[in-house]
């Protein structure tokens, strides 16, 4: 398991755990972030992370897909 901004662009990545605080968890968890979905990172500038996860473009900050582990 790894980070998500660790994760090459053009990559597809099932999300294995969703980390951080209960109120960071329900943020990323009601954007679509949860265990079991595949995700793929379109763009990573400078940490920050744009990716295409159950056909929609989300794109988060390099804190938030510190929680995140593909």
């Amino acid at each position: 398991m790894m980070p998500l901004i660790m994760v090459n662009t053009g990559e597809k990545n099932i999300i294995r755990k969703v980390g951080g605080s209960g109120e960071t968890r329900r943020f990323l968890e009601n954007l679509g972030f949860v265990a079991g979905t595949e995700i793929e990172v379109l763009s990573a500038i400078g940490g920050n992370v744009i990716v295409n996860i159950k056909d929609s473009r989300v794109a988060i900050n390099k804190d938030m897909a510190r929680h995140i582990m593909v």
